[in-house]
């Protein structure tokens, strides 16, 4: 038990959001280790013939390695970030409602941003093409899905997911509802995110970087959401 920490009680009406958070913080680190393992085991392809001829010899695991679990993953951060705000929109209501909008935008331009199955669509086009002419639009097209895929949209959610991270964290921080520690770790994790993974080298290593406090905030978090859904 951590000692000198003061806990508000929490409104016992969304109990229900508080499962579905502590649970959901549980599914996210089980994806969280499957996307490790996968990209470490069966490294993504580099170019567009590559997902291509992936995506034909695998479709799952060409769908695995343009971030399918992603996908889910965001699904689920949702259900967590419902729980923060529900846990803290009486310490500072206008901050968590702000950071739970820009939070949710976020989610939703990466939704925007993966071509998974786009990319799976083109690559059977692309195997059925009989002139050199389809196989070369296609190609254009593969490019122009991958420019997608780490464009704008996928910078946004970056983006705005960190800035809502760091308004968590300030309200955490200024709240007896979580413990300090949460709300630092919540800090860290939203300065890591400052730089896109997409910004080259500096911007992978943030990227990996961030998934240390962003994971440690989580579990934070969900000690607290199975207390506050028992009533505690």
């Amino acid at each position: 038990m951590i000692k000198n920490e003061s806990l508000e009680t929490p409104d016992l009406r969304w109990r229900g959001i508080y499962h579905a958070g502590g649970y959901a913080v549980i599914g996210m680190l089980v994806i969280m280790a499957a996307q490790i393992i996968i990209f470490s085991v069966w490294p993504p392809p580099d170019t567009v013939e590559g997902f291509f001829n992936l995506f034909q010899q695998n479709w799952l695991l060409g769908l695995l390695s343009m971030d399918l679990l992603y996908l889910l993953n965001n699904t689920v951060i949702v259900l967590i970030y419902l729980a923060l705000f529900f846990s803290l929109r009486r310490e500072n209501e206008a901050a968590m409602l702000i950071g739970l909008v820009l939070a949710l935008v976020g989610v939703t331009a990466y939704y925007a941003s993966n071509t998974c199955f786009e990319m799976l669509s083109l690559s059977g086009q692309y195997t059925a093409a009989d002139s050199e002419a389809q196989r070369t639009a296609l190609l254009g097209a593969g490019h122009a899905m991958l420019a997608v895929y780490k464009g704008t949209a996928f910078d946004s959610y970056y983006i705005l997911n960190g800035i809502a991270l760091l308004i968590f964290a300030v309200v955490i921080l200024r709240s007896k509802v979580f413990n300090k520690a949460t709300g630092y770790w919540a800090l860290a994790a939203g300065i890591l995110m400052a730089i896109p993974s997409t910004a080259g080298m500096v911007g992978m290593v943030f990227s990996l970087l961030s998934l240390v406090p962003w994971a440690v905030f989580a579990i934070l978090a969900a000690r607290r959401f199975f207390r506050f859904a028992a009533g505690n």
